[in-house]
């Protein structure tokens, strides 16, 4: 009897707020996603959306069964369009990178040499004040 006691006062103390209950959510609706003119402008030709006027009968393509609905397929191509100019710039990135790179490469190339040359420059005074070092040494 105890127990059933200790349970009752412990659901009476329980906050109902903080219960789980099940959420509820609304649905999103999205907007149509557009490109810009300034990207459509750098797709090509295959990828850009095109404006087709409503036809009066159906085409093949309409009328047979397709796996894909219109919203997927708009999707799809709006992706495939992205991804054309995504690539398109990250090749452009890449060119010039490379260039850089070269550039860059060539340069240290140089100061390489001048560093070696320095570097030897150095090593043939040292042998000469040794070699006079050396010399004085062995007149003494």
């Amino acid at each position: 009897q105890s127990i059933k006691i200790y349970f009752i006062r412990y659901l009476n103390s329980l906050n109902q707020d903080s219960l789980y209950k099940e959420i509820e959510r609304k649905t999103k609706v999205f907007r149509p996603l557009k490109v810009s003119k300034s990207l459509q402008k750098n797709l090509p030709f295959k990828t850009k959306p095109k404006v087709e006027n409503k036809r009066k009968k159906q085409l093949y393509v309409t009328k047979r069964a397709v796996v894909s609905e219109p919203g997927e397929r708009r999707l799809t191509s709006l992706m495939q369009q992205l991804l054309t100019a995504q690539k398109e710039t990250d090749k452009k990135k890449n060119e010039k990178k490379n260039k850089e790179k070269v550039k860059y490469l060539a340069e240290q190339a140089k100061i390489n040499v001048k560093k070696g040359e320095k570097a030897k420059e150095r090593r043939k005074l040292f042998y000469q004040k040794n070699a006079k070092k050396d010399q004085a040494d062995r007149e003494d």
